[in-house]
C-alpha cells in the first residue's frame, strides 16, 4: 500500500470508522439505528458490538495489509448477523462495499491534492477480495441455516404422524428374506 494513503487512514481511522458504522446502520431500518448506534452493552445490542467490535478489525487488517483470513472471525461475525436477518444477498455483504465510499469521502481533498487515485484504486481492490470472502461466509452460514431448517421441519413431521399414529414401522425381519436386487 501506498505508504502517503496508509498514513492518510490512519490519520482519520476514527472518521473513517464511524462514517462506515453510520453507513452500514443506516442499512437497518430506521426505529432500530437509534438503538443500534446508541445501546453499547454486546448482550442488549449483538447487532451493533458485532459490527462496531468488526469493522474496526477489518479496517485494521487491510491498512497493516494483513492477510485477510486474520480479519476473518469478525468478518465471520458480522456476516452471521446478517445471514439471520431478511437480507438480500447483496443487502447483506453490501456493507464492505461502502467502505470504500467512507474512504473516498473522507479522504477527497488529499487524494486530489496528492495524486493518490491509483493507490486508492489499488486499496479498494482489497476491499472487493474482502467483500468476495463475506459473500462466501453468507452462502455458508445461509446453507447451515436452511440446513437446520429442513432437519426442524423433518423433526416435526414425523412427530407428529407418530402422534396420529399414521407413522408405521417395519419390522427388520420383514426385509431380510426379500431378493435385494434392484430392478429399474
Amino acid at each position: 500500500m501506498d505508504i502517503k494513503l496508509r498514513s492518510l487512514l490512519e490519520e482519520k481511522k476514527a472518521t473513517i470508522l464511524t462514517s462506515w458504522f453510520d453507513a452500514i446502520m443506516e442499512t437497518y431500518p430506521a426505529d432500530n439505528t437509534g438503538f443500534f448506534k446508541k445501546q453499547e452493552d454486546r448482550f442488549a445490542n449483538p447487532v451493533g458490538h458485532a459490527f462496531s467490535q468488526g469493522i474496526e478489525s477489518l479496517l485494521g487488517a487491510l491498512l497493516e495489509e494483513k492477510d485477510l483470513a486474520e480479519g476473518l472471525p469478525f468478518l465471520d461475525d458480522m456476516i452471521k448477523v446478517r445471514a439471520v436477518q431478511d437480507f438480500t444477498p447483496a443487502k447483506a455483504v453490501s456493507f464492505v462495499f461502502k467502505l470504500k465510499k467512507v474512504v473516498r469521502e473522507v479522504l477527497k481533498k488529499e487524494i486530489k491534492q496528492d495524486h493518490l487515485e491509483d493507490a486508492v484504486l489499488s486499496y479498494e481492490a482489497q476491499i472487493d477480495d474482502l467483500a468476495l470472502l463475506a459473500f462466501n461466509i453468507y452462502v455458508t452460514c445461509r446453507d447451515q441455516l436452511n440446513q437446520l431448517k429442513t432437519d426442524e421441519l423433518k423433526r416435526m413431521t414425523f412427530t407428529l404422524l407418530k402422534k396420529a399414529n399414521l407413522m408405521y414401522e417395519i419390522p427388520v425381519e420383514a426385509f431380510e428374506h426379500q431378493d435385494t436386487k434392484c430392478n429399474i
